[in-house]
Parts: C-alpha cells; sequence; structure tokens
C-alpha cells in the first residue's frame, strides 16, 4: 500500500488491486489469505490501533464475512504510515523477493511498538506465542521510563504499563495473572465483558452487556447463552436480544421477577464467554532467535532497535548531506570563476572533454564537475548565488548535527523520546479496559443475602430453594395448606433447612457423593415444582439423592480432619469416614460408601467423634450407641453392622446422631406411615453396643401403620409434614405431647380433621 501510494490522506483503492500488488510481488499464496490479513488490520474490534482504512463491508464482531475484495476498497491509516517512516533510508535490512526481481524489508523501521500495542498470536513449528494489545500512551510512557532509568524495575513500569488494553474494552478481574504475565512473560488474565443492572419501565431487572472480551463472537456468545437458557442450565432469564447498532454494542438479558440478578450474571460469567481467560505467551523473535519477554525485555528490545534505526537513518542523512555539499562546493567555486569556465565550456569539443579541463584546472571532483556542467543558466544571478551559498551554510551546520548525533548516545535516546512523545501526543488514547485488581478475592457469595431456606426434594428429584418466609406456622392435627405441586406419581421426600452459604453434600442411594452451594439450587415458591436434580448433579442413570449434609466451609483443615460423615443403610450398615475425604468431591461424583446390591443408603449425617447414633427399624425398635463403637474407615469401605434386623421384610427407617451438648434438650420424634407421631425422651434409650435388635419405641398396628422416620427434636424445633398429595403442615414440636417409648402416639397431619380441632384441649381425640 505504501509503494502504491495508498496513504491516509489519498483516495482509496479497490481491495482487489492491493492484494493483486501483494500477491505478485511479496507474497504467492492464495489471495483469501491475503484479503483476510488487511480486512483484519481494518477492523476496530480486532485491532487496538487499526492500520487500514476499509470502506465498505469489512465484517463484523458477529463473525460475518467481509464483501469480496472487488466491493472494497482501502487506505492506510496515519498511524501505519508511522510503521513505514524512514523505511527509504536503509534504516532495515532488505532481501530478495521470491522471484529475486524486487527487494523487501525483512522488518519495518517502525515507531510504533507494533508487537505490544497491537499484539500478536500464532503457532510455528514447535513454538506458540500470545501477545496482548496494550494502550499506546501507557506504552509510551514505559518506554521514556526506561530509557530514563535502564535499571528500572518491571514493578516500577507496571506503573505506567498497567494492563493489556482490549479493543473491545471489558474488565480484567484480577491483577495476579497480569503481574504474573509482566515478569515472566507467561501468566492467565480474566476478561469480562462489561455488564449493568438495571430495571425496566416494568420494574423488572435487566442485564445489559455493553462490552463483551476480546476476539469473542457475539452472535455465538447470544446462541451459547439461549441454548444453556433452553436446556434448563441457566435459570433465572426469560428473554435475550441483541439490541447493538452503529452507535454501540447493546445485547440485553431479561431477568424473571424471582430470579436474583447477581447470581444470573455470574452463571453468564461461568458458562458463556461473557468472561474468558487469555493465557499470555510472550515469544518473539530476537536476532532470529525464539525467546520468552518480560515486560522489560520487550521494552528494551523495541528502544535498541530504535537506536539502531536513528543511528542507520543519522548516518544515511548524513551521507546524504555531504554528497549535497559536496555538490554545492563544486557550484560555488564554479560561481566564482564564472566567466572562465563559461570559455572553458565554449571551447571544449565535448562534454566530457570539458569536464575533464574542469577537474584539471579548479580541482573538482568527477560529481561536481558534472554538476557545474549540468547547471542552468538562471543559477548565475546573484539571487541565485545567494541561495547556494545559504544551503551550502545550512547543510555544514546539518552534517555537524548528524556527526554529534552519531557520537553521542544520550542525544540519540533524546530524539527517541522526543518521537515517542510525538507518536503519543498523535495517536495516544485512554484505556478501553478496565480493571478489577481485586478480582480474584471478590466472591459470588459477597453478594448474596446469608439468609436460611427451606430446601426440598421430591421422590422424583425435583429440588428447590424457598424462603422460610413463605411458611406459616400452624397447629398439629390442621389441614395444612397447599406446600409444592407434584406430579401424581411424585411427592416431597425431603424437606430441610440450611443456609445460602452452606456447602451442600449430596449422598445417592448407590453411595456416590456430589457437592452444590445452597445459592446454586434454584429458589421456588412454596407452590412451584422445583427443578430436576439430574440437571444439577451428574447423577448415574436410575440413582436418587437419598442423604444429604450442609457444611459451613470445605477448606478448613482443622474442621474436616475431626468431623466425620457417618452414613447408615436400609440393611442396617453403618459407617464413619472423616470428613476431609469429602473436601475435593469431583463433577461426576465420588464414593462415599460401597453399598451391597440389595442394600441402598439411607442417611447420612455429619458428627465430630462424640456422638450418640439412634437407629429404628420398620417394626417400631430403635438401637444407641456411641459413635466410638464404628472406627473410621476409608470412602470404598463397606461398613460395619449397626442394628440387626428380624426379618427380610423388616429395614431401617431412620438415623438420628445426637451430640453431647444436645442430649439433654433432645428428644426423640417417630412418625409412622399413617401420620401418627410421638415425643419421647433420649434419656428412655439406653445405650447398648452396635449390632443389637434395639428397644421398642412404637407400638405398631394396622391403624399406625410401619414407622416411616426418627428425628431428633427439641422444643424450639417446628415439625413440618408433607404427605404424598403435597398438603404440608407446620407446627411446633411442643404441640406434640412427650409420652414413654411404649405410649401410644398421636396424630400429628391426619389431613380429614377439621381446623377447629386445633382449638381442642383433650388429647384423648386425636389418638382414638
Amino acid at each position: 500500500m505504501y509503494e502504491l501510494g495508498v496513504l491516509h490522506n489519498r483516495p482509496y483503492k479497490k481491495s482487489a488491486r492491493i492484494v493483486g500488488e501483494v500477491l505478485g510481488k511479496y507474497h504467492p499464496h492464495g489471495d483469501t489469505s491475503v484479503y483476510d490479513t488487511m480486512v483484519r488490520l481494518a477492523q476496530p474490534w480486532s485491532m487496538r490501533y487499526p492500520m487500514v482504512d476499509g470502506q465498505g463491508n469489512f465484517g463484523s464482531m458477529d463473525g460475518d464475512n467481509p464483501a469480496a475484495m472487488r466491493y472494497t476498497e482501502a487506505r492506510m491509516q496515519r498511524i501505519a504510515e508511522e510503521m513505514m517512516a524512514d523505511i527509504d533510508k536503509e534504516t532495515v535490512d532488505h532481501e530478495n523477493n521470491f522471484d529475486d526481481t524486487l527487494s523487501e524489508p525483512t522488518v519495518l523501521p517502525s515507531k510504533i511498538p507494533a508487537l505490544l500495542v497491537n499484539g500478536s498470536s500464532g503457532i510455528a513449528v514447535g513454538m506458540a506465542t500470545n501477545v496482548l494489545p496494550h494502550n499506546l500512551s501507557e506504552v509510551v510512557d514505559g518506554i521514556n521510563a526506561y530509557i530514563d532509568n535502564y535499571d528500572i524495575t518491571i514493578e516500577e513500569l507496571m506503573n505506567h504499563v498497567k494492563a493489556p488494553d482490549f479493543p473491545t474494552g471489558g474488565t480484567i478481574y484480577g491483577y495476579e495473572g497480569v503481574r504474573q504475565a509482566f515478569e515472566t512473560g507467561r501468566g492467565k488474565i480474566v476478561l469480562r465483558g462489561k455488564a449493568e443492572i438495571v430495571e425496566d419501565k416494568n420494574g423488572r431487572e435487566q442485564i445489559i452487556v455493553s462490552e463483551i472480551p476480546y476476539q469473542v463472537n457475539k452472535a455465538s456468545m447470544i446462541m451459547k447463552a439461549a441454548d444453556l437458557v433452553n436446556d434448563g442450565k441457566l435459570e433465572g432469564i426469560s428473554d435475550i436480544r441483541d439490541e447493538s447498532d452503529r452507535d454501540g454494542l447493546r445485547v440485553v438479558f431479561d431477568l424473571k421477577r424471582d430470579a436474583m440478578s447477581s447470581v444470573v450474571l455470574n452463571h453468564l460469567y461461568n458458562y458463556t464467554s461473557l468472561q474468558t481467560s487469555y493465557g499470555v505467551n510472550n515469544i518473539a523473535l530476537v536476532n532470529g532467535r525464539p525467546k520468552l519477554l518480560n515486560l522489560k525485555d520487550l521494552i528494551s528490545h523495541f528502544v535498541a532497535f530504535r537506536h539502531e534505526v536513528v543511528i542507520r537513518r543519522t548516518r544515511y542523512d548524513l551521507d546524504q548531506a555531504q554528497k549535497r555539499a559536496h555538490i554545492l562546493e563544486g557550484l560555488l567555486v564554479a560561481l566564482d570563476h564564472i566567466d572562465a569556465i563559461i570559455d572553458l565550456i565554449r571551447n571544449s569539443q565535448t562534454p566530457d572533454a570539458a569536464r575533464e579541463q574542469l577537474m584539471g584546472d579548479y580541482e573538482l571532483t568527477e560529481e561536481q564537475a558534472k554538476a557545474i556542467l549540468d547547471m542552468r543558466l538562471q543559477r548565475l544571478t546573484g539571487l541565485e548565488r545567494y541561495k547556494i551559498q545559504n544551503e551550502y551554510d545550512e547543510l555544514i551546520k546539518t552534517i555537524e548535527y548528524y556527526r554529534q548525533v552519531l557520537d553521542n548516545e544520550d542525544m540519540r535516546m533524546n530524539i527517541i523520546k522526543e518521537e515517542m512523545e510525538e507518536i503519543k501526543s498523535r495517536y495516544g488514547d485512554e484505556r478501553k479496559t478496565d480493571i478489577v485488581y481485586a478480582g480474584d478475592e471478590i466472591n459470588i457469595e459477597d453478594l448474596i443475602p446469608n439468609e436460611d431456606v427451606a430446601i426440598t426434594i421430591s421422590h422424583l428429584g425435583y429440588i428447590k430453594r424457598t424462603s422460610l418466609a413463605d411458611y406459616k406456622q400452624q397447629k398439629r392435627g390442621g389441614k395444612g395448606s397447599k406446600g409444592s405441586t407434584t406430579r401424581d406419581e411424585d411427592f416431597i421426600e425431603y424437606l430441610f433447612t440450611a443456609s445460602t452459604h452452606n456447602y451442600m453434600l449430596f449422598f445417592t442411594e448407590r453411595g456416590k457423593c456430589h457437592w452444590l452451594k445452597v445459592y446454586e439450587i434454584p429458589e421456588g415458591t412454596k407452590a412451584s415444582k422445583g427443578r430436576a436434580v439430574q440437571n444439577l448433579l451428574q447423577l448415574e442413570q436410575g440413582d436418587k439423592i437419598k442423604a444429604y449434609v450442609t457444611v459451613n466451609n470445605l477448606q478448613d483443615e482443622d474442621f474436616l480432619n475431626n468431623h466425620y460423615i457417618t452414613f447408615c443403610t436400609k440393611k442396617g450398615i453403618i459407617k464413619k469416614t472423616v470428613l476431609e475425604a469429602f473436601s475435593r468431591p469431583r463433577v461426576t461424583g465420588i464414593t462415599a460408601i460401597n453399598v451391597q446390591d440389595d442394600d441402598m443408603l439411607l442417611e447420612a449425617k455429619l458428627t465430630d467423634g462424640n456422638h450418640d447414633v439412634l437407629l429404628a427399624n420398620r417394626f417400631g425398635r430403635a438401637i444407641r450407641f456411641h459413635e466410638d463403637a464404628v472406627r473410621s474407615m476409608g470412602r470404598t469401605a463397606t461398613g460395619v453392622k449397626g442394628m440387626k434386623l428380624d426379618n427380610k421384610e423388616d429395614e431401617i427407617v431412620g438415623m438420628v446422631s445426637i451430640s453431647p451438648d444436645d442430649a439433654d434438650s433432645t428428644d426423640i420424634l417417630v412418625v409412622s406411615d399413617k401420620g401418627f407421631g410421638k415425643r419421647t425422651k433420649l434419656e428412655e434409650y439406653r445405650k447398648t453396643n452396635r449390632g443389637g435388635k434395639g428397644v421398642k419405641t412404637m407400638n405398631i398396628t394396622d391403624k399406625t401403620g410401619p414407622l416411616v422416620t426418627i428425628l431428633g427434636v427439641t422444643g424450639e424445633n417446628d415439625l413440618m409434614i408433607i404427605n404424598r398429595s403435597g398438603i404440608t403442615i407446620r407446627f411446633s414440636v411442643d404441640h406434640v405431647r412427650l409420652a414413654g417409648r411404649d405410649a401410644t402416639s398421636e396424630n400429628d397431619a391426619e389431613t380429614g380433621h377439621d381446623s377447629e380441632r386445633d382449638n381442642e384441649d383433650n388429647d384423648e381425640t386425636d389418638t382414638e
């Protein structure tokens, strides 16, 4: 383009003309590669400082193809001309082109630190490089700071060059990767698109994305987000729209009314390319050898290159000035003897004879004699002689200046600094990419209120979290209220409370462990169905969640090594494993207990080594023993016998673990299949060794039905019961009277009773 004269202030030329020149002279390969390169140099979202000024369709951020090269036109940007500055002054080496008919530069004598400001990415033979773009103003400041102090540290350079600066803006999230890249030449930088949470005119929240990460295809990002929403992996988004126009980028995510905007935004960052990481690998050729360069290396090599360019340019200019001064000296001699020289020329037979005589008579060189012979008659006027004398005097001063520059390195460095400042004033701009310095310390939990929620898991595996405020307290024996929408064959199987900041360990009936944060469980109303656990956890085919454990922190080593998960199965097997073994679950889950083919995991409890364990079976018997009776085992162990069962139809229905601090205040609550329940003091269950048949905890009859659960409760607890129809009732545990182990149980959740019975004082009515 430079040779074609397609400069920034000249008319555009057809792209096909430019591509043809490249193919014919320098790059005899496919025209597509040449045109695509020129297109990229013209795209402001691809280049931090575009080098080509394109006219026509040069593609888009959505990945649209540019128009064919016969339709588009191009010319150089002004900043590109700085890349070519002084190329005609022998500042860089040239080599022959592919057919040895032309010469081409091996490198451009650029005033722009192009490798740093526009970056580079590519793969060679066994060698890859990825240099990110930076801000020109910052890089110039860093270059000048280095020239002022060659011993400057990288830390001090980073006061000038803050971080990479991407053409599409965005926010660098966390500074440690930037620091590592600047100090070593390798690092990982996380870039987030710029998003804002706003409310529309209807009061609904929206996420507005105004900037996306570098080299991200906007259309692909939107499509990926839409697919995640359709697959149910991205909750809380009702609509996605691309409202981008010529004024700027704008992608709108409409949120559902019950969605937590900060969580949705973080999920967008996690699951889509709205957050992208870049691996910095600053490998460049230094004297023909690939070398890994830190920030100071990159700057120092550029300064050394510019220094060489200034020396070669100055030598060229000095040589040209000396040649011109030499000619002018000859012209001045001729003007001093003009009459004699005119006679000499008039009397000479040929120009060669005149030149030879001039050289002999006036001690002129061949170049001077030739210049005198070529001199026009108008140069003989007095005014022209004055001009020649002035030009000669100025040249003598210029020659002296060039010699000083070549003799003085400080002068050369000042020239580089002045040129850099000129580049900065002409092309420098503000940063486009923001920096969040403490990004790696910001946690999504900081954006989520720490509150208690109710977690429900249905028999068919639908899970949700609901605010406890949605459940109104009632008295026992009432009809209850609609609690959850389920299918006809489904019913709520697990109901418990947890804090949104807790970790949750899910244990399946086949003995696998999976991990989630409570806030990652989708929020729903009290009547909503929830979301299938399979969409949150990668469960094996046919496996179901059977137990859960909530843990405040999985990073506290002291806590992890002094707490255990105690398991029991339906066949009465019990096992204890240190909590630390479950602190690093994989996405596909890890083995928690080896469950036999005819058995399944029933319960898992968090203990500290000092708990008492109670097991209860279907036929109304329970056993109590200290957890020391079970030694700690590895994750893949099967366990030992906890309770002896009477027959094949018998099975364990529940496990309770009670700490010594809670023993005095804890009662044992048992509930039967037909809604009968009873509360008994813990002390009535004497401690025995594990493996026994236990003692009676409830009289099992046809009216009560078999035992379905055993719970450890206190008077401060509320009891929530949900039947297979999805009807819930919640009341204080104090409403269930204390009774002995052999006493008749009360009807806690008979749904057919009239609510007026809540006011009756006589408990006999409920125990008929």
